[in-house]
Formats: C-alpha cells, sequence, structure tokens
C-alpha cells in the first residue's frame, strides 16, 4: 500500500461562512475493499487506524500466503506520519472491529475471526466464528491473544478498559442455545492479563445486535444495542426471568424485558462494574431507528443514531426526509432529559461523537457528531462526502460543515471521528474513486469555532501522581521544545527536546516524592508544574 501525507491546505465549506484548516491528510491506497473501523487516540494524541485488509501485494512474502482479509493496524504519530503497520493473519478471514488504548500505551484490538490455529493465531477455533483478542504494545508487539467463544457463531463489535485496567468486551453471538433469539448480544469480561472474569448472554425473542459500548464513571459500561426483538417474560410485574443454566460458572443469561415500539429500536443497557444489569431502556417509533453511537456527558449520556419513524412510541420528534439523525440525552439513571433531530435530506449516518467538557468537568459545552450522507432520492451535491454537525449542551444546532480533505472522490463513508484535546478534529473513513477499491482517508482538521469552545492551558501532566510513565502535554503553539525534570533542590534529571504536543517521559528510577517539571520552548514561552511520584 502506498500512502501519501497532504501538505497544509485551506478549504470552504457548503456553509461558505467558515474556514477550517487541513492540518493533514493521510491516504492508505489499496486495490481491494479494504474496511475501516476505527481511529483510536493514544494517551500521547497519536492515532492508531484499524481495520481488515488482504494483503493483495504481500500474498507471496513467507508463510503469510493467505487470500483472506487480516486484521490491519497502522499508528501514525502527532504530525500524521506513519510509525509503524502490523498485520495479523489467521488461515481464513479475520475482521478487525474494536480498539481501545490501553492505560499503558499499548492497545487490546478485538475482531471476528473464522480462522483455525496458524499463522499469528495461536488457539483454535470454537466452532463456527469466535472472537479473537490481541493485546499489543506501544510498537504493535504482541503481548498475548486469546480465542473467545462457543460452538455457535460470535463475532466482536466493540472492546473498552475499565477503571479496574481490565476490559469489557461486547460481540453478538447466533441461535446460542444458552440465549433468546436469533441473535442475542455476548458480553465478556477480562482482568488486564487477559483472564476471563464473567460472560452475560442478554437478549429478547429476536435479533439484538450490539453496536457502541463506552465506559462509565463507576468503572462499569454502557451498551447501545440495535433491537428488533420483544421483551421475555413478564415485563409488567417488574421481575427478570430466572437466569439460565451457564455451560460453565462464569456464563449467565438476562433476558431483555422492555418491548420494541417498532420495526427496531434503540435498546441501552448500563453495566454496572461486575457486568450485572444495573438498568435497561427501549426508545422508538413505529419505524425503524437504529443506534449508532454513545457518548459521556457531565451528568449522564448521550445516544445517537438515525430514525426512520414518525412521532410515535416513546418517539417525540418527527422526520423530515430519507432519514433522520435522532439524539437522546439520559441523566445516570438513564432518565430522558431532551431529544432532538437533525435531517440532510437523504439518508444521514451518524458514526462518530464526542462531547466537550467544560474544565472542571460539571458542564457539557457541547456535542460534535460527524457522519455521511447517501443518496436516496434526488442527489445532493454534499453527498457521500465527510460532514460535521456541531450541537449546543441542549442539542440546538450551532453549524454543520461538509468536509472534503484535499480531494472528493466519487463515494466517501465516514467510519469514526475524535475530537482532540486541543480542539483539533481527526476523521477517518473510505474513500473510493469505484466500487470494491476503498481507500483509507485520514484527515485531521483544525477548526476555529471547536478551538475556541476549548479550556486553555499552558501544560498538563498525567497521571499525577504517576507511577512508572508520565505525559506532558504543552498547551499553546510552539515548533520546538525543552522538557526539564527537577526534583526539589533543584537538581536537574532529565532533559530533551519534543516536537510533540504531548511527549511521555519515563518515571521509573524517580523516588517517591515530588518534582518539578519545566518547559521552554523555541518563542520563548515557558511553564512549569509539579509532578508527584507515588
Amino acid at each position: 500500500m502506498k500512502k501519501k501525507i497532504a501538505s497544509a491546505y485551506l478549504i470552504c465549506f457548503a456553509t461558505g461562512l467558515f474556514a477550517q484548516e487541513i492540518l493533514w491528510q493521510k491516504d492508505i491506497k489499496s486495490s481491494t475493499q479494504d474496511f475501516l473501523s476505527q481511529v483510536t487516540t493514544t494517551i500521547d494524541q497519536q492515532y492508531l487506524i484499524t481495520g481488515s485488509s488482504i494483503q493483495s501485494d504481500k500474498l507471496q512474502q513467507g508463510n503469510k500466503q493467505n487470500n483472506g482479509y487480516d486484521f490491519h493496524l497502522i499508528k501514525l504519530n502527532q504530525q500524521g506520519e506513519q510509525a509503524w503497520e502490523k498485520y495479523f493473519s489467521g488461515n481464513n478471514h479475520d475482521y478487525l472491529s474494536g480498539a481501545v488504548t490501553t492505560q499503558d500505551g499499548g492497545f487490546l484490538v478485538a475482531g471476528t475471526t473464522y480462522s483455525g490455529k496458524g499463522l499469528d493465531k495461536k488457539d483454535d477455533s470454537n466452532g463456527g466464528s469466535d472472537i479473537w483478542l490481541i493485546r499489543i504494545n506501544e510498537f504493535g508487539d504482541e503481548l498475548w491473544q486469546k480465542t473467545l467463544g462457543t460452538s455457535a457463531d460470535e463475532e466482536a463489535k466493540a472492546v473498552i478498559q475499565s477503571t479496574d485496567i481490565g476490559f469489557f468486551i461486547a460481540g453478538n453471538v447466533q441461535n446460542s442455545s444458552k440465549g433468546y433469539g436469533s441473535k442475542d448480544v455476548w458480553i465478556t469480561r477480562l482482568d488486564k492479563d487477559g483472564k476471563e472474569l464473567s460472560q452475560q448472554i442478554l437478549g429478547g425473542k429476536g435479533l439484538d445486535e450490539v453496536e457502541k459500548m463506552i465506559p462509565t464513571k463507576d468503572g462499569g459500561a454502557l451498551l447501545g444495542i440495535y433491537s428488533r426483538s420483544s421483551e421475555v417474560g413478564n415485563a409488567g410485574t417488574g421481575v427478570r426471568t430466572p437466569e439460565k443454566p451457564a455451560t460453565h460458572n462464569l456464563l449467565t443469561a438476562t433476558s431483555k424485558q422492555t418491548e420494541n415500539f417498532g420495526e427496531g429500536d434503540y435498546w441501552i443497557i448500563k453495566l454496572d462494574k461486575t457486568g450485572k444489569v444495573e438498568w435497561e431502556k427501549n426508545f422508538g417509533g413505529k419505524g425503524d431507528d437504529h443506534v449508532r453511537t454513545l457518548a459521556l456527558t457531565a451528568n449522564g449520556y448521550i445516544i445517537g443514531g438515525e430514525s426512520r419513524s414518525e412521532r410515535s412510541g416513546n418517539k417525540t420528534v418527527g422526520i423530515e426526509e430519507g432519514t433522520d439523525l435522532w439524539l437522546i440525552s439520559l441523566n445516570e439513571r438513564g432518565d430522558e432529559q431532551w431529544q432532538k433531530s437533525y435531517n440532510f435530506k437523504n439518508r444521514d449516518i451518524l458514526m462518530g461523537m464526542s462531547v466537550i467538557h467544560s474544565a472542571n468537568d460539571r458542564s457539557s459545552k457541547g456535542i460534535l457528531l460527524g457522519g455521511y450522507t447517501q443518496a436516496e432520492g434526488r442527489i445532493e451535491k454534499d453527498d457521500e462526502t465527510f460532514w460535521m454537525l456541531y450541537l449546543d449542551g441542549n442539542g440546538n444546532e450551532q453549524w454543520r460543515k461538509h468536509v472534503s480533505g484535499e480531494s472528493r472522490q466519487k463515494e466517501e463513508r465516514l467510519s469514526d471521528l475524535k475530537l482532540n484535546r486541543d480542539g483539533s478534529i481527526v476523521l477517518a473513513g473510505t474513500s473510493a474513486k469505484e466500487l470494491g477499491k476503498e481507500n483509507w482517508k485520514i484527515v485531521k482538521l483544525g477548526d476555529k469555532q471547536v478551538n475556541d469552545l476549548i479550556e486553555k492551558y499552558d501544560i498538563k501532566i498525567y497521571p499525577n501522581p504517576v507511577s512508572d510513565y508520565a505525559y506532558v502535554e504543552i498547551g499553546f503553539d510552539f515548533k520546538e521544545a525543552d522538557i526539564m525534570l527537577y526534583d526539589m533542590s533543584g537538581r536537574q534529571l532529565q532533559n530533551f527536546k519534543t516536537k510533540n504536543r504531548v511527549t511521555k517521559i519515563n518515571t521509573q528510577a524517580l523516588v517517591q516524592g515530588a518534582y518539578l517539571v519545566t518547559i521552554k520552548t523555541d518563542n520563548n514561552k515557558t511553564a512549569n508544574a509539579k509532578l508527584i511520584k507515588k
């Protein structure tokens, strides 16, 4: 695959009112149909791009003679330059669907595997498709891997790290003897070393598919599920159907207790830190409503997706044309605060969402949405192009912009959007001149309107207190800076140069106590902050 970096470039958007700066663009070219799943931002503001690709130009290298899809990972540094590229190959198709950055700077990636033992895969198949997990360090080197599954077909959809440094893995299982419908939700909890702590099946009488999972502040998880299933048991009594017998002592099964309103609904489930259901909510109208993404607010959650429903069920906003974006704000107990809809005049597909928080995290200043629009009827000039929509904290639209980047191809579909702490935005998706040849397109934007919403600072250090590694973040513009670490007597312990806004420093050799970090930039700006070694 060939790569290229675009130079800084100014473009104007359909509004005609605003300009954004393209800080860089990375095009990862392909001759096959490549799937991009997400972009994961690292602690030090680098980017892991993950998806699935056929190694068409590498089939004859070594023993990697596999014609199927492989896990494909590319790490970009803060300037958009490739740091490394990795493939993980089984002897059949393997599709990477989720990734999370870990607190040690590495990653856990999760995908669906149809492969048995062989090539990079170290475990046998459990039958059908399984979930394949690979833990890697910051350089892409494997630390451990694990295959999860039963004799039924499982697929991975999302992975998060919880506050206890363990992991939640979310996926689906089809036609399980321990399930409730044709497709159920499958949740596995692991400790940081990959040991299984619990497994749970969640479902109703029909089809339930996980779309998104995010970590919650209390160490649990919030699940967004596209549900086409009815409740199991008597929901009116408030009594849950007893758990089904477990295949072993880790597995439990919990039935759906809320009824669908239409063809497809948003089914939202809050799990506690042990994986047990705290509450569940169902949202929908009479038509098809498809949840896509979730985000934490200062005092609850934002749920987003697409809707084809008129006002009906518990949907209180109508529809304009094609599919509309439908957002719901919930408090931490799952109670509705408000709901809103937005329209781009065709089939609007929401793929990413970020919330801008206040400095003290006590309020949410705004919500940034990203997606793309597919033409269903008449062709609009900005169809098949990445778009962004910005809302205030109450869901009121402030502006919308279309993002072409340095070029515009025939078909462009956004896969993910991430808002960085400095106000810059990364959009990742596919760009195709013709079907079956989907290049990966990653664009980093500087947006003055978003930047003005971000709380300003000179220097940040995290985590603080620190054990092994700390990250020093510089809040103002510079080209090169010196970072110096002093003990409380004024003795300099470390001194190095950086061009990065976020720099990792090794604190393993420091004894317990307080230290001073000083930065000095090439434009004579200085800042100091205290670092505590625990």
